[in-house]
């Protein structure tokens, strides 16, 4: 989920059809912050509370983590780390946002209190947390798509923060309307969730912050008996633009279901668009 390391400071329910889906299990714990939601499994990174590490204000993580092992630690972890697909910051000189090594990740456990985590799962959690951040980007940049075919820019993401303690509105609709419809709803809070500042070019060299409300959701089993979860990605209703952005995006999804109901034939028509 959002976990990614930057190393020098810089300057600067049921699926809906909006959420997508992983056929994977989101992982036991995060190193990077205390739960005390329902002992939820929750992702990272999150705003430090103890104010006892220097932090990197576009991470909300310590600038760095060691490298070295543990006292006692049995197993050798990785130290390497990832190089995400993700743009960073406002300078394409910035490259890309990296995730943590295992032992760095495995470190920061321990740094939080987490040391009954099993040191032979840390490898599995650094790779489910980066591919959940990798899903999490695809969904943005389908979002951005308009945008980045107008301008052939692609967006980039400024900074991120995990929210665990904050219940978006949305999630809160769901959950209101999951007592009313539970088969349709979902009766599960999302079990944690993220705000990630993104960067859209207009064109002409400026870039424009927009953030994004990622919402995680458990979903159960799926038909092979792996369990899954979903993703719900879209941008914050922060202002008018964000607004009429997801009215669009809605409307391009529903367009399918409105032809069908006006009995319009869908196949003809996806035909003729080739």
């Amino acid at each position: 989920m959002g976990f990614f390391w930057a190393s020098v400071p810089t300057s600067t329910e049921q699926p809906s059809s909006s959420q997508k889906s992983f056929a994977t299990s989101p992982p036991p714990g995060c190193p990077m912050h205390e739960s005390n939601v329902d002992s939820k499994p929750s992702a990272c990174p999150v705003v430090n509370k103890d104010g006892k590490d220097e932090i990197n204000p576009l991470t909300n993580m310590p600038y760095d983590i060691s490298v070295q092992k543990q006292p006692g630690q049995k197993i050798d972890l990785p130290t390497d780390r990832t190089l995400s697909t993700i743009p960073r910051g406002l300078d394409t000189k910035e490259g890309v946002w990296e995730y943590p090594s295992p032992q760095q990740m495995f470190n920061a456990m321990i740094r939080k209190g987490k040391g009954d985590v099993p040191e032979d799962a840390v490898e599995s959690m650094v790779s489910i947390h980066n591919f959940l951040n990798e899903g999490a980007w695809e969904e943005i940049e389908e979002w951005e798509k308009p945008y980045t075919e107008q301008t052939h820019i692609e967006p980039r993401l400024l900074k991120f923060t995990g929210r665990p303690d904050a219940l978006s509105p949305r999630a809160r609709y769901y959950n209101f309307m999951s007592k009313i419809f539970p088969d349709k709803y979902g009766t599960e809070l999302p079990f944690d969730r993220h705000d990630w500042t993104v960067l859209r070019n207009d064109g002409n060299g400026n870039w424009k912050e927009v953030r994004y409300v990622i919402d995680y959701y458990s979903g159960g089993d799926d038909d092979f008996g792996m369990p899954s979860f979903y993703l719900d990605v879209r941008p914050g209703l922060d202002n008018l633009d964000n607004a009429v952005q997801r009215w669009n995006h809605w409307k391009e999804e529903m367009k399918p279901t409105w032809d069908k109901a006006l009995g319009k034939d869908v196949h003809s028509d996806t035909k003729n668009k080739r």
